[in-house]
């Protein structure tokens, strides 16, 4: 298994920069350059080892080799089959089901997304590297999930989270029926304070905007489109409790059981840019099985 590495030719517009100030440019942490000069990388310009003071010149070859990451020997390696929907050298994507925990938990320790990864990495990858989650999701929330396969591809998705620039869209089955067929909710989200799990409306919370689209009225619940300004803990799921449309199945924010047994949430669009190439992309996963059965039986019960 090797490096990771990334390599540059000079543009004429770089010239007379030092390579610290051109890798400053190009998103390469301050800890990662750290990493790279005293914990197994290199640095190099047209083959020959340089230290960042080096001034570059047009049409140069500059390349960094990341260190090998340490691989967190708590984490189980477990054969677990992924739907894949893409991968290259720095990213995945993912179709996560329901019933899957992102990464292991006091109450679910294997079984994860994370503990997949950890086994397909060893036996597929060609690169040693730790498991980075770029977009969560709920146990019991399915769809696209967003995984860096090397910290520099993370800490630059990191920085489009900070922008808002990853694109999440999501489609649930809430309860009830809507005033309104578009709306924003912007309340603020904190931890409630006699739960480590549960979230709720509070004025001391952080900032949240959701948006919502309704998409179908259905028997006693209203089929939703959902896009999200910010990415908060349970988000979704919190506002639309707190404006008295929790989810089917949410049965921690208050969620109807009779029809769904996980909350009725799908994250169907993801689009961003790539982090290395810049090539924009996007992905859809159609609702998994038990939504689709959902919407079908309450669309019929609504004729």
């Amino acid at each position: 298994m090797s490096n990771y590495f990334i390599e540059w030719v000079i543009s004429k517009e770089d010239a007379g920069k030092d390579i610290k100030t051109f890798l400053s440019k190009e998103h390469i942490s301050k800890r990662a350059l750290t990493d790279i000069k005293f914990a197994g990388g290199y640095i190099s310009v047209n083959g020959k080892e340089q230290n960042v003071r080096y001034c570059l010149n047009e049409g140069e070859k500059l390349e960094i080799a990341f260190p090998p990451e340490p691989v967190n020997s708590q984490l189980k390696q477990e054969q677990i089959e992924l739907d894949i929907l893409y991968e290259d050298r720095d990213i995945l994507v993912i179709n996560k089901p329901p019933y899957m925990s992102t990464i292991p938990s006091r109450e679910h320790p294997s079984g994860s997304v994370a503990n997949a990864l950890a086994y397909y990495y060893e036996h597929h990858g060609r690169m040693k590297s730790a498991v980075h989650i770029a977009t969560r999701l709920d146990r019991n929330t399915s769809g696209l999930l967003l995984v860096a396969k090397h910290r520099h591809a993370h800490h630059l998705f990191g920085l489009q989270q900070g922008e808002s620039n990853i694109h999440r869209a999501y489609e649930g089955v809430a309860a009830g029926s809507f005033e309104k067929q578009n709306a924003v909710i912007d309340a603020p989200i904190g931890r409630k304070q006699t739960s480590i799990i549960e979230r709720e409306v509070r004025a001391d919370g952080k900032r949240a905007v959701t948006f919502y689209e309704v998409k179908k009225q259905l028997k006693g619940a209203v089929y939703v489109k959902l896009t999200l300004e910010t990415g908060r803990t349970h988000q979704i799921r919190v506002h639309l409790s707190h404006i008295g449309h929790p989810l089917l199945g949410d049965e921690l924010y208050g969620g109807p059981m009779e029809n769904m047994k996980r909350q009725a949430l799908h994250c169907s669009e993801l689009a961003f840019s790539h982090p290395l190439t810049k090539k924009e992309l996007i992905f859809n996963a159609p609702l998994p099985q038990d939504m689709q059965l959902l919407m079908e039986e309450l669309d019929i019960k609504n004729i």
